[in-house]
């Protein structure tokens, strides 16, 4: 049997780069990995639908450009070369990780893993071949999450399809339905209408995007409608009949009224599980919460001292960044040092159209928790820069405390909102005040200036907008 200080069972955003830091700590570690190196977020997650978010987004574009005098005369484009494009990145970003992994002195095990113990791990490989490996400090659980399916919306894969389907389409569907609202839904919904599809989001909440600053999403909303988009919220999918011409007539409940659509498509993404299946965390007596996710304490520890668990496996926020964070966290904890996790300023994006970003409280729930506070905002209507894109649509806005003016959560929603999203997840981490970021002097013209000017209206001195 052989013998590593630490084993790590997945090598997605949070297994690989664990794993690394484990290496560059000169701990001797096995990275295990089922499918293909960099998890869901690399092959059909984060890169692949932000490559087709991307694609999407300059062909809208390209439709536009006789509104700024570029004519580009008729504009269309072509979903191979788009699928081939976006796997080469995929595929470049898989050597990548592989050839980082081996640079950190990680050694690399393709199979599916299995705990046999505390400290013992079995991989069985595509021959059906199995070798045992134990772990003296240390194993470490990425194996991240799974789509959720509907028992009544079984995926074939053509006509009923999931999150990793719809981002290797080589036709887009006539007429799509997405089941689900959340940012997945959302997302890819939009990106398909952007290329053509009859969109209709069907959400069985009150709202899309739950969680995500209301006001932020109405704007995502109305683009979605104003481009022939149908949004049907607090309405179930109950079920469907296929067509002889093999459209799919899909039954949906809203309030006990009950109403057909027809469709060619239906893209379910309702959420996604704990990825735990046949891992054998019963063999180790893993505790795992009441929806399957695995627990954990402050230091990544389940209830097993010598395993821990990072990233989507351990539960929301399903977000790769912070799955990485715990990675790297976990490595220094296993080799000894005194860490601990904080995770209290994360940052999340919803690659929407427009995009939003936030961070910290937003402003229903500092009402929630009855605390006073002041808001600043700031429209991109009213910035030089926003106006020269073309990309008007939006705001920055602060929450603050109206007491002691420290800044408490940020939200933007338009142009590049998830690269300006980390100046205000460093003025919360800081505990700076909006007078520190409204005295801050943004450079221009940028899209930045928006969360400068958003911090002086709080302060009641914009200089570009009325003053609440």
């Amino acid at each position: 049997m052989k013998t590593y200080d630490a084993i790590v069972i997945g090598s997605g955003p949070g297994g690989y780069p664990c794993a690394i830091r484990l290496g560059q700590l000169k701990q001797k570690t096995l990275c295990i990995e089922k499918d293909k190196p960099g998890g869901v977020c690399l092959n059909w997650g984060c890169i692949p639908s932000k490559a087709l978010i991307h694609a999407s987004h300059q062909f809208e574009k390209a439709t536009e450009g006789a509104e700024v005098g570029v004519n580009v005369g008729d504009v269309s484009f072509d979903v191979d070369a788009m699928q081939d494009w976006k796997d080469g990145i995929v595929t470049k970003l898989n050597k990548g990780v592989r050839a980082l992994l081996k640079g950190a002195g990680v050694d690399y095990q393709a199979g599916a893993a299995k705990l046999t113990g505390p400290d013992t791990v079995e991989v069985t490989g595509s021959d059906g071949s199995t070798e045992t490996f134990r772990a003296e400090k240390g194993i470490v659980i990425a194996t991240g999450a799974a789509p959720i399916n509907l028992p009544t919306f079984k995926p074939d894969g053509k006509r009923v399809i999931g999150a990793k389907e719809a981002l290797s389409l080589r036709e887009v569907p006539k007429r799509l339905m997405v089941i689900g609202g959340g940012a997945i839904g959302v997302e890819l919904g939009t990106v398909y209408q952007k290329l053509g599809s009859e969109l209709t989001l069907v959400e069985a909440l009150p709202d899309l995007l739950t969680g995500v600053e209301s006001q932020c999403v109405r704007l995502v909303e109305r683009k979605i409608k104003k481009h022939g988009g149908k949004i049907l919220k607090k309405t179930f999918a109950k079920g469907y009949e296929q067509k002889a011409d093999g459209s799919l007539e899909v039954t949906l409940d809203k309030g006990g009224d009950l109403q057909t659509v027809n469709v060619d498509v239906v893209l379910v993404a309702i959420g996604m599980r704990s990825s735990t299946a046949e891992l054998g965390l019963e063999s180790a007596a893993v505790a795992l919460d009441e929806r399957g996710f695995v627990t954990i304490d402050e230091r990544g520890r389940t209830n097993v001292e010598t395993i821990y668990a990072i990233g989507d496996v351990t539960g929301p926020p399903l977000l790769a960044h912070r799955a990485s964070t715990q990675g790297e966290a976990v490595a220094e904890i296993i080799a000894g040092h005194d860490v601990t996790i904080d995770l209290s300023v994360m940052a999340a994006v919803v690659f929407s159209d427009p995009e939003i970003a936030g961070v910290g409280l937003t402003e229903q729930s500092a009402k929630d928790q009855e605390m006073d506070v002041k808001i600043g905002k700031f429209p991109f209507m009213a910035l030089g820069k926003a106006m020269a894109m073309r990309e008007t649509d939006g705001f920055v806005k602060i929450i603050a405390d109206a007491k002691t003016d420290r800044v408490l959560g940020v939200h933007i929603v338009g142009p590049e909102a998830g690269a300006m999203i980390s100046e205000a997840a460093l003025t919360i981490k800081l505990g700076a005040t909006t007078a520190d970021v409204a005295d801050t002097i943004h450079p221009h013209p940028t899209l930045g200036e928006a969360y400068m000017e958003a911090a002086a209206n709080a302060l009641g001195r914009a200089i570009h907008i009325p003053n609440r």
